[in-house]
């Protein structure tokens, strides 16, 4: 029994013109790609850690190919809503599509062979940038509804999805001999100088914090590790080479 993550899959199958391909060649046939490594390495009896952009579906129904396909790859998975999951909407509607081995978290907690998960989606903060760090590739074809949002709001954003990981890991099962959190945006700077999140998640005693969001990291940059007896780890595919990481 082993568990693993590997966040921002970015699937499409269920919606026309969403291809990773623009963002350059290492995006190419991705989910073939993710789907080869995970088949290779991870077995029926595992956990999968999946922190969110799970689908470029706009609507519940158009992710039900893409839940669909995770569903069909070995392991018991658990995920998370990330910034482009817009299909993702109230827990009883997501619960009507899911698959038998796929749950998901959404201000409450997760319990699996003594494992708790908890987590929640978080959001771009002024405490910590990672701009430096990133190769930046324009998407000609963005038009993301996250843009239109002002950006006196997006402290409020934050500030707000700081309650819900409160919740969901106040939620965590004390008698777990592991707590994992799972968030989409990165919980803490490149600095590991703690913040409003860290703080949350040490209050609570996690031991490893998975999460994603960053994309096309610089060549020779390893980002994170552990801080304050938290191991932080950076799951977005790309970053990963498309291949699933062990946790434990």
């Amino acid at each position: 029994m082993k568990i693993w993550a590997i966040g921002d899959l970015h699937l499409s199958f269920g919606v026309a013109n969403k291809s990773m391909d623009i963002f350059g060649p290492d995006w190419e046939s991705h989910a073939n790609k993710i789907g080869e490594n995970w088949r290779r390495t991870i077995a029926p009896e595992d956990l999968v850690l999946i922190p969110g952009d799970i689908s470029w579906a706009m609507k519940i129904d158009e992710v039900v190919p893409d839940l669909q396909w995770i569903h069909e790859l070995p392991g018991t998975k658990v995920m998370i809503k990330g910034n482009h999951d817009y299909w993702w909407g109230s827990l009883k509607k997501i619960t009507e599509v899911l698959p038998p081995s796929i749950h998901i978290i959404q201000n409450n907690a997760f319990l699996w062979k003594g494992i708790a998960v908890g987590g929640a989606r978080l959001w771009d903060t002024p405490e910590y940038h990672f701009g430096s760090f990133i190769d930046f590739r324009e998407n000609p074809k963005a038009k993301d509804k996250e843009e239109l949002i002002q950006e006196d709001l997006s402290d409020k954003i934050f500030e707000r999805e700081l309650q819900r990981l409160e919740m969901s890991l106040s939620a965590l099962d004390k008698s777990a001999t592991m707590r994992i959190a799972m968030t989409h945006y990165p919980p803490i700077g490149s600095d590991m100088n703690p913040s409003r999140a860290s703080e949350i998640l040490e209050k609570h005693k996690i031991d490893v914090c998975v999460f994603g969001h960053l994309h096309n990291i610089k060549s020779g940059h390893t980002l994170f590790g552990e801080k304050r007896g938290i191991r932080y780890v950076l799951t977005s595919c790309d970053y990963l080479r498309f291949n699933p990481i062990a946790i434990a």
